[in-house]
């Protein structure tokens, strides 16, 4: 009765049935509808206070999602001896974010700005030689189910950092901060259990659907991004396969809630991507914006999963930025 593996199954059944009645990250998003509201209506005065504009928010805006997905997985995605530790590949997953997370930061330590050892007196020495200790305290404790846990976290952390400052040019902004997002949401999917998203047992429908949508925005965005509009495909053909596409991504929506399988999601998010990039070859033209536009959608939809809101916020600042018109919207319409 009291046996360790029985105690803890008991408190997963309990949190699971919770969790299946009241899913947590929408009811968090709902109460934080009004901080949305203020960062709507005083944009104007955020984005002039950190000196954001339409030229430099991409790189800017990514920074600050990457950091926040960083701080997040570290401080709340641990892999904390519950269940499936023997056999989970978690630790690798989240040491991937680690990585690519602090290559990225790396990479834009201009923007950041930090404060330089060299140079610094002998206070401020002390100062950042404690932060970087905290910071490393921080990144080894997210993973402590065995022994080498803190050193492959802390290695993949030090060795993306490295990696980073050697690097000659940035991380494409845009694309690197996808690329982390998809990773965390494959995580979240994973093992919901370690990132506090739902529950062991089936998801609810509102979990699937914004994972869906999270799998649809990183399409669009990558497809946007990469795929210019040729006015390829004659009009005949292009109806005929887009009603294949159609059918194929709704097919493997269908396969995702009934099964909730990883590689039924990435299938799903391939099918989008190749849907989408249909759609826009097919196109006579598309505007450049379209793809910041379906990236910062992207952003506040990672923000509401992850309950993080000033990930929603940052992406609420992006859409700011951007033309509001009808046409804008309309072009990303094409895309279904």
């Amino acid at each position: 009765m009291f046996e360790s593996s029985m105690i803890v199954q008991s408190a997963v059944s309990a949190f699971n049935n919770a969790a299946l009645v009241a899913p947590a990250f929408l009811w968090w998003a709902m109460l934080a509808l009004p901080l949305f509201a203020v960062v709507y209506f005083c944009g104007g005065a955020i984005l002039q206070r950190f000196g954001w504009n339409s030229g430099n928010i991409a790189p800017r805006a990514s920074l600050v999602v990457v950091i926040l997905t960083l701080a997040w997985v570290v401080l709340f995605g641990g892999n904390y001896a519950v269940l499936r530790d023997d056999a989970t590949v978690l630790p690798f997953l989240t040491a991937a974010v680690v990585f690519v997370s602090s290559v990225f930061i790396a990479s834009y330590r201009k923007i950041l700005n930090l404060p330089r050892f060299r140079g610094a007196s002998r206070g401020q020495k002390w100062g950042i030689v404690a932060s970087w200790l905290i910071v490393m305290a921080a990144v080894g404790l997210s993973d402590i189910h065995i022994w080498w846990g803190p050193l492959l976290q802390i290695g993949a952390f030090l060795f993306g950092l490295l990696v980073g400052r050697v690097a000659r040019n940035e991380m494409r902004p845009i694309a690197g901060s996808v690329l982390i997002m998809t990773v965390v949401t494959v995580a979240i999917l994973m093992q919901p259990e370690f990132f506090r998203f739902g529950q062991l047992g089936a998801l609810t429908p509102v979990h699937l659907l914004f994972l869906i949508l999270m799998a649809a925005g990183a399409g669009a965005t990558v497809a946007l991004r990469n795929v210019r509009a040729r006015g390829a495909i004659r009009h005949s053909a292009y109806v005929k396969l887009k009603w294949l596409m159609r059918f194929m991504s709704v097919l493997c929506m269908a396969l995702f809630v009934l099964t909730e399988s990883v590689l039924v999601f990435l299938a799903m998010m391939v099918m989008f991507f190749v849907m989408f990039a249909m759609s826009i070859w097919h196109a006579d033209k598309m505007s450049m914006r379209a793809g910041e536009r379906m990236f910062a959608i992207t952003m506040c939809i990672f923000g509401v999963i992850t309950v993080m809101p000033a990930v929603t916020g940052v992406g609420i600042l992006y859409l700011m930025t951007l033309p509001h018109d009808k046409a804008a919207w309309r072009e990303l319409s094409v895309l279904l």
